[in-house]
């Protein structure tokens, strides 16, 4: 072994052993800490821990423990005072109260710990269950997870004394009621024999629902300047965690989710869908922000914008009862100026008709009705001023859902029916020239001429009057509409509870049948709407490939796609999604097929026939258009390149 290794070899292990002696000395002074932090842990336990009865053995005992008990819990309550000031260390030591206040579309439930309201329960709404036994209200999360606080800093002498409003507890007025029939529930932290925070809410009796579904939520600063420490803001920490309230986990967590919108935004933000966690941090001003639930929301709006906030999200596991953790901290401005702060908390169904009417004159345009997600730009549009003015207009006269879909369904194909007719028309024509086409095919058999060919066939086309895209028109026209309806089913909260032949709640999946395992891309059970539908599918997709295969041979490459492929994927796709909609998926394909037969039976092949030989000798007289003549002159430049590439 050389010198230089040996040398290697001995500063290595003379670090080991430095670190193995430095490593040593922290562990025992780890461990000093720790029984240290264990016996000031025993000491409280011991203060709070109640009196032992006195026993022979032990009556000596017993004396010395109490009055060893009743000495920490003093100097404990001393190190408080001296640390947070007497009115603060009272109302921490102080025992919490709850209480209820309830209008009548809902009960608030309050703690005077931290002076917040711990839950909300919908008198309107029941959670998913049986046709026969659906009876719990629903409760919009859980109390025992209900967080809310302001963050702020106060003097105590010379110390600044951080304050978390949930560590102390408020003092609760009576409940009143104000002339107009709204409760009021007043709470207060006092800080200094002058100085308190005082929580004022307000629940509204008696209104309309957008009304009643808010409470107004007043922060009074009362003589708090003299008390706070020099600070450019207050933050609040919001927190809670939702139930599951309706039927498939999965597709509520799909639309659960956290919500804000920028002041003067007429759209909003989402943080969007997630198994685990996400999270965002917003440095611009926020005027509201809502934990989102499929079909109720929970809203914290302030009229006045919050400077700033934090969001984020938690998924909880299926099964649990619940489907996410939310939380939130948002700031305001304070200076010494501030007397306080007007708030308000939306706790109500996401229903658009109500939605759209909070805030008017009071807060202002919110534009809260955007936490219904009907779909952006025309999609939208279609649900905002043609789908949802038609569904209340039935509402108001039909009671049965299923009925209602049904009219949307034949109202929609009345509108697109003269595409619908046209479409077939142009099917009619490809099918009567295809002898033509197919001669074609065999004067230009070549690749190289396949310009020459295409060429032609545009020609033929043009002659006899045929839009190679006639038959697609109706259905391009038709995509917005489903995709619309495919946004606004799962949307509706009016659907929700409402049965309908065997679904017993067209806002969810109707399963007919469990199965005792799961299976990929399709789930644990048999949603017979989805299944008929993907029938509808294939039924109208084979209609529709023998109408078209025969007059464009293309299409013969796409068969395993449009028979086979398209089913199964809406059969797996569909299987959690909304039987209402399903539903109307179905009613659609089999109107559009009943539509297609009737229409074939009206038209006739020989006027076709004469209509197109009149258009191609109408059209052999005239003049080539420039577009026509740009066309042929670009398609005899591309087969002149493909000549001179084989060359």
């Amino acid at each position: 072994m050389d010198k230089k290794s040996i040398i290697g070899i001995a500063v290595a292990a003379l670090l080991f052993l430095g670190f193995a002696f430095i490593n040593g000395k922290e562990q025992q002074k780890y461990e000093k800490a720790k029984a240290e932090w264990q016996a000031y842990q025993d000491s409280l336990a011991a203060a709070a821990r109640p009196e032992l009865p006195a026993t022979p053995d032990s009556a000596g005992v017993a004396p010395a423990l109490a009055a060893s008990s009743e000495e920490v819990a003093a100097a404990l309550r001393e190190q408080r005072v001296a640390l947070v000031g007497e009115w603060l260390a009272e109302a921490r030591e102080a025992a919490a109260e709850e209480f209820v206040v309830e209008n009548e579309v809902m009960k608030v439930r309050f703690s005077t710990r931290g002076g917040r309201i711990v839950g909300v329960t919908l008198k309107e709404y029941t959670k998913y269950g049986p046709r026969d036994a659906r009876n719990e209200l629903v409760e919009l999360f859980d109390p025992a997870t209900s967080q809310f606080s302001l963050n702020f800093s106060v003097r105590n002498g010379f110390n600044t004394v951080p304050v978390n409003t949930m560590d102390y507890t408020f003092e609760a007025d009576p409940v009143v009621t104000t002339p107009d029939g709204a409760r009021a529930v007043t709470m207060r932290l006092r800080v200094a024999e002058q100085s308190a925070l005082e929580y004022r809410y307000l629940i509204h009796e008696g209104e309309a629902p957008e009304r009643n579904y808010l409470v107004d939520f007043d922060v009074r600063l009362i003589g708090m300047a003299a008390e706070m420490a020099n600070q450019t803001s207050i933050a609040i920490d919001w927190s809670n965690t939702s139930y599951q309230n309706e039927r498939g986990f999965k597709n509520e967590n799909m639309y659960t989710t956290l919500a804000y919108r920028v002041p003067g935004e007429s759209s909003i933000e989402e943080l969007g869908m997630s198994d685990k966690e996400k999270s965002k941090e917003i440095a611009s001003k926020v005027n509201w922000v809502a934990f989102k639930q499929q079909y109720f929301s929970s809203v914290l709006i302030a009229p006045k914008d919050f400077d700033y906030a934090k969001l984020g999200f938690r998924t909880e596991q299926p099964g649990s009862g619940f489907v996410k953790d939310f939380a939130a901290r948002m700031t305001v401005p304070y200076d010494a100026q501030t007397e306080g702060y007007d708030f308000a908390f939306y706790f109500g169904p996401n229903k658009y008709s109500i939605l759209r009417k909070v805030g008017g004159e009071e807060f202002g345009d919110l534009a809260l009705e955007r936490l219904v997600p009907l779909g952006w730009g025309i999609f939208g549009w279609i649900n905002r001023w043609c789908v949802i003015p038609v569904f209340d207009f039935l509402r108001n006269y039909i009671a049965s859902f299923g009925i209602i879909i049904l009219i949307l369904v034949i109202l929609v194909k009345l509108v697109i029916s003269p595409l619908t007719y046209k479409s077939y028309v142009s099917m009619a024509k490809m099918r009567l020239i295809k002898p033509q086409v197919d001669e074609l095919n065999k004067k230009y058999p070549k690749q190289e001429d396949a310009m020459k060919r295409q060429q032609a066939t545009m020609e033929l086309y043009k002659k006899a009057g045929i839009n190679p895209m006639g038959g697609c028109i109706p259905m391009l026209i038709q995509l917005p509409i489903l995709y619309a309806m495919f946004r606004f089913f799962p949307a509706s909260i009016e659907l929700r509870g409402q049965s309908f032949l065997w679904a017993e709640d067209l806002s969810s999946y109707d399963s007919i049948a469990n199965l005792p395992f799961a299976l990929p891309f399709y789930g644990d059970h048999v949603s017979l709407f989805a299944l008929l539908m993907a029938v509808s599918v294939f039924g109208y997709s084979y209609y529709n490939y023998q109408q078209t295969a025969s007059a464009q041979p293309q299409m013969a490459g796409m068969k395993f796609m449009m028979l086979y492929m398209m089913p199964l994927m809406m059969l797996c796709w569909f299987n959690d999604y909304s039987s209402g909609l399903c539903y109307y998926y179905l009613l659609s394909n089999l109107i559009t097929i009943g539509q297609t037969l009737v229409i074939r039976r009206m038209v006739d092949d020989d006027k076709i026939q004469a209509i197109m030989q009149a258009n191609a000798a109408k059209k052999s007289k005239g003049k080539k258009s420039k577009f026509q003549l740009r066309y042929e002159e670009l398609l005899r430049q591309q087969e002149a390149q493909q000549r001179a590439k084989r060359k």
